[in-house]
């Protein structure tokens, strides 16, 4: 045997993604936030999936039942119509259909159905109709963060495509793709939002659409100057040394090195498409009118509320503010795990 020391075999270094995971596990507000993101989505596949809130629609209490912990509504004697007593008057001298009337009462009763006693209370309370604003609450987060994390999805692809293209190739191709996005930022946001969703109509499609076309413009800018600066370095002349296409050196090299701009803006866009599909339902352009989401309920809410029936409203914002505050934690976490500039790489 040799008598020269082994060498050791020298450390090998971590990637860009697991040295991007053990920064966000340090971070503590990070990691909560994400286990009541996920817990949320788990919630929302769910609901999806017909588990829970399943019979959101079902009148299960009294119309504006009250939550458990107020115990049930007061009788109202006030606007009880007394009954009256003593016997029946005969009407037959001057109702000629009286003789009928009992014979109609029993035809009736052959048809009548029994209907399920209602809850004076219920965790949540109750709608005006009486279904239960936990369910509703449930449902309207399906419906809501479908929306936000689809119409991100969409607008995260199409600004990545257009500004990949945009600082990768430039010259002519990059004019016209900085004119296409001049024609969008011309128009302020919540107007074009608006100008789309008289195109597109009402429903989930069209607002995932509406949406997604009308926030791309910021993904593309940051792209486009990532594209911009990474395409005159050393390791993609490199790859166009060695014959690498151009498509290659796009989504293969450099894309990759990129990514979590787009990661990012992503979880951004998610939070601010949420609010923007609560708006749009409020206003009445948003889900259809069989549907429901935290829009809906806040402009039921709206009339409840000067009744003095305040828990629809606090139901839904409850929701809303767990679930929008967690995420964007969760957003600011996963920036400064990713960025490599907050991390005093560049």
């Amino acid at each position: 045997m040799s008598n020269q020391a082994a060498v050791a075999a020298p450390k090998r270094s971590q990637s860009v993604w697991a040295a991007s995971w053990r920064r966000l596990k340090s971070d503590k507000v990070g990691v909560f936030s994400m286990v009541v993101v996920a817990l949320s989505l788990l919630l929302v596949l769910a609901a999806g999936l017909g588990l829970v809130a399943r019979d959101w629609q079902k009148e299960t209490g009294v119309p504006n039942a009250p939550p458990t912990f107020m115990g049930p509504a007061p009788a109202e004697a006030a606007g009880a119509i007394a009954q009256p007593k003593g016997p029946n008057v005969d009407l037959s001298d001057i109702d000629p259909l009286a003789p009928k009337y009992a014979e109609w009462a029993e035809r009736a009763k052959q048809y009548k159905t029994d209907e399920a006693p209602r809850a004076q209370t219920l965790a949540f309370g109750a709608d005006r109709l009486g279904r239960d604003v936990l369910a509703k609450a449930i449902k309207g987060a399906e419906i809501s963060i479908m929306v936000g994390v689809l119409a991100a999805l969409v607008a995260t692809i199409i600004g990545t495509v257009l500004g990949a293209l945009s600082g990768f190739y430039g010259g002519k191709v990059g004019d016209f793709l900085e004119w296409v996005y001049n024609v969008f930022t011309a128009m302020p946001n919540i107007l074009l939002i608006f100008a789309f969703a008289v195109v597109f109509g009402r429903g989930v499609l069209p607002v995932v659409m509406i949406l997604g076309l009308a926030g791309w413009t910021g993904i593309y800018r940051l792209v486009r100057a990532e594209f911009m600066k990474h395409s005159v370095r050393e390791y993609v002349r490199s790859a166009e040394a060695i014959g690498a296409s151009r498509s290659s050196r796009m989504f293969k090299h450099i894309l990759p090195n990129v990514s979590h701009v787009a990661l990012v803006q992503l979880s951004l866009h998610v939070v601010g498409f949420i609010k923007s599909e609560v708006i749009l339902s409020y206003l009445g352009l948003g889900v259809s009118v069989d549907q429901v989401s935290w829009g809906t309920m806040l402009a039921e809410a709206q009339s409840e509320l000067i009744l003095g029936y305040w828990w629809q409203l606090a139901a839904v914002t409850g929701f809303m503010a767990v679930f929008v505050t967690a995420f964007a934690l969760f957003t600011d976490a996963l920036r400064d795990a990713l960025d490599p500039k907050l991390r005093g790489l560049e």
